[in-house]
């Protein structure tokens, strides 16, 4: 990825509790953007959200939900990231997964 200039930022919609054979899809996400080379992934717990279903979760202490959501965002060159879609073909079966053009004007590693 170019320090600075046009990039793609990858958003992925999921439960928190969502699997990939036993293991967290968020972690099996994130451990296929890494061994891709991607620049970086950050994963985000949300407090309470809804999707498709149209199911409130919440944190809150009264509530009886199960699940959280959580957003893994990746930034990368467009080429980078649209190659890695191809990863989360089968490993997503419910989410959301958004693609959003961005502009990288500070990148301090």
């Amino acid at each position: 990825m170019s320090a600075l200039g046009p990039a793609t930022r990858l958003t992925i919609l999921v439960d928190d509790d969502d699997r990939w054979h036993h293991r967290p899809l968020v972690d099996e996400i994130v451990h296929r953007a890494h061994v891709r080379g991607l620049a970086g992934a950050s994963v985000v717990h949300g407090v309470e959200g809804y999707g498709a279903h149209q199911r409130i979760h919440t944190d809150r202490i009264l509530s009886l939900t199960e699940s959280l959501p959580a957003m893994i965002v990746i930034v990368d060159d467009d080429a980078a990231i649209r190659a890695f879609l191809a990863e989360l073909d089968g490993v997503i079966t419910e989410g959301l997964v958004i693609l959003d053009p961005v502009e990288i004007v500070r990148f301090v590693s």
